[in-house]
């Protein structure tokens, strides 16, 4: 079976989405999972920490964090547990092998951008034509291949985002908004296909997911069984599928549960 997880929002937390409830006094120990720029970021709970570490060694099990971080982001993280074999980042636009982007991958990749959408030049010249500094933080690209921005989302017009959404349509890209950053994504980049060419690799024969974000639907969606926490733009909007289920917890606790349902979905196949 290959166990495959978004990683932000859905494994791993910064503080100010551990979603924390109740004194203090019973807030749940934490460990930190990556450290930029010499402070603490992202965090897991002790308890999640050891459950993921169990996956992560479960006998029938190949766990795949699917990330739209960029490799160099992704190599900030250390989860519990040896490294996994398989990494999916950029979205999909990089498999990693062994921590080891797989260039055959890369090539195919390339190759279905170039034939099915617009370039990201267009892309990001429309971006920044349109943005506005009074609510633009920071405009970057990933891997050279997307886009986002970094925005103060109380300044942000309403209508802005499903203005570029509109727009992108047509040229085949998808727009995603996640906390302050708003992502502008060619379609054919899906974590889904890298996690497909995983799971081939692997022997797998199986594949159960998660993810909180509107990049993270395609996965589900071609998942035998998916799990979404009860926060993030999929609960925002409302999203669901027969095979996917939808968590009432939020925050960390629902990073718990998650991994809870793999290690139940890994200990179903091996008794079946």
């Amino acid at each position: 079976m290959l166990v495959a997880s978004d990683l932000d929002r859905t494994l791993i937390y910064s503080a100010a989405a551990l979603g924390l409830t109740g004194p203090d006094a019973q807030a749940p120990r934490l460990l930190c999972v990556e450290v930029y720029d010499h402070k603490p970021l992202s965090y897991l709970t002790e308890t999640a920490a050891a459950l993921l570490a169990t996956l992560a060694t479960a006998r029938g099990a190949c766990f795949v964090p699917a990330t739209t971080r960029t490799r160099e982001q992704y190599g900030r993280i250390h989860l519990p547990g040896p490294a996994p074999r398989f990494a999916v980042c950029a979205n999909g636009g990089h498999l990693l092998v062994d921590g080891e982007s797989d260039p055959d991958w890369q090539r195919t990749v390339t190759a279905r951008l170039a034939a099915e959408c617009a370039p990201l030049d267009e892309v990001r010249a429309h971006l920044l034509r349109t943005a506005d500094e009074s609510w633009l933080l920071k405009e970057r690209t990933a891997e050279d291949l997307f886009a986002y921005l970094v925005v103060d989302r109380a300044r942000l017009p309403e209508t802005w985002v499903k203005d570029l959404a509109g727009w992108a349509e047509g040229r085949g890209w998808a727009v995603s908004v996640q906390g302050r950053k708003i992502y502008a994504v060619p379609k054919p980049l899906t974590k889904s296909a890298a996690v497909r060419e995983a799971a081939r690799r692997a022997g797998a024969d199986r594949v159960v997911a998660a993810g909180d974000s509107l990049l993270d639907a395609d996965l589900l969606l071609a998942a035998d069984r998916g799990w979404r926490p009860g926060h993030g733009e999929l609960a925002a909007a409302g999203w669901s599928a027969p095979h996917v289920t939808a968590l009432e917890e939020r925050g960390a606790a629902a990073g718990e549960e998650i991994v809870r349902a793999f290690l139940g979905e890994v200990a179903d196949a091996r008794a079946r």
